[in-house]
């Protein structure tokens, strides 16, 4: 076993709390699916907002999901002029067996960030 890492990003349709709780459950559940994670797996999950998603912490929805063992947080991301609004994202580190391939998943709008991965879809 060794610990990887994996990205991922999602975009809210509002700044309400709604909103960003859908995305970020959409957003873990992808991630935890594509990827094959038990949350026994999880080392810790950071995540990141643009400055005009203020509504809610996106951990609570992964806690909602039932990682409350799992070391989580919540950071703002640098407000660079121009850069896509309303977008969470998330770096997953976790254990998984040698020769594991990550499967990141970047979602809705967020796709756009990173449409080089081709499991990012």
């Amino acid at each position: 076993m060794r610990v990887f890492a994996l990205r991922g990003a999602n975009s809210a349709a509002r700044n309400d709390a709604n909103s960003i709780l859908d995305a970020t459950d959409e957003l873990v559940r992808d991630l935890m699916e594509r990827n094959r994670l038990e949350p026994d797996s999880l080392v810790s999950i950071i995540f990141t907002l643009t400055p005009d998603l203020d509504a809610e912490f996106p951990a609570v929805a992964a806690r909602r999901l039932g990682l409350d063992r799992v070391p989580l947080l919540c950071a703002q991301e640098v407000p660079v002029p121009g850069s896509l609004p309303r977008v969470i994202r998330v770096l997953v580190h976790y254990y998984a067996p040698d020769g594991h391939r990550p499967r990141h998943v970047y979602l809705r709008e967020a796709s756009a960030l990173r449409a080089d991965l081709e499991s990012a879809q």
